[in-house]
């Protein structure tokens, strides 16, 4: 594991990365979720009409547990997976919610972005802590730049943080985000229901022994 080849690799892949956003209407919106069980990665995807957050579609993947978990690189050992649910989905969402970041990383390129560009998709990051930058106001910059928006969504829960992947922008990932929180709970729900079914499977998987 070369994780200066890894940096370098990202770097370059992050020149790929719009934030620009296109003006495409939002109309399914996926959600991805992974359990590590053993030695194997599981990854559900849940495809969700954007209006009301209905099921149309779910899938699921499994792989080899092949890359540590490193802070920063974390595409590197989720990536492969989802992109192994992602490929089953019969129809494709027009926005994919991811587990992690997009531009709020210290290369630009976190999960969110990566997959973006690897599927040539509109991503956005959900994070459940802030790897870097400062807040000020809810917005977080990193330098000068802003690359996300934090988002309280629970009262007494931690907030989150929303940073665009590829092919939206930053208020844009933020207006979706918000837009997409079903009290009470704390993730947009396309992530909500892509644990749940994780979750089931892990069930299954390995159930708990009375």
């Amino acid at each position: 594991m070369d994780l200066e080849k890894l940096k370098k690799e990202q770097i370059e892949l992050s020149s790929k990365v719009s934030i620009i956003g296109t003006h495409k209407e939002i109309k399914t919106i996926g959600g991805c979720d992974q359990l590590v069980i053993g030695d194997e990665i599981y990854s559900c995807v849940v495809l969700c009409d954007a209006d009301n957050f209905s099921v149309l579609e779910k899938t699921f993947a499994i792989r080899k547990v092949d890359f540590p978990y490193v802070p920063g690189f974390l595409a590197y050992r989720e990536a492969p997976v989802i992109i192994d649910a992602f490929s089953k989905l019969k129809n494709k969402p027009d926005l994919m919610m991811i587990d992690g970041n997009g531009i709020l990383h210290p290369r630009r390129f976190g999960i969110a972005s990566h997959l973006g560009v690897t599927l040539n998709i509109a991503t956005i990051g959900v994070a459940k802590k802030l790897l870097i930058g400062r807040v000020e106001k809810d917005k977080v910059f990193v330098g000068e730049e802003l690359r996300a928006m934090r988002l309280e969504t629970k009262k007494g829960a931690n907030p989150i943080y929303i940073s665009p992947g590829h092919m939206v922008s930053v208020l844009r990932s933020y207006e979706i985000a918000k837009n997409s929180i079903k009290p009470p709970h704390k993730l947009p729900e396309p992530l909500h229901l892509a644990h749940k079914y994780v979750s089931r499977i892990k069930e299954k998987v390995s159930p708990v022994e009375e």
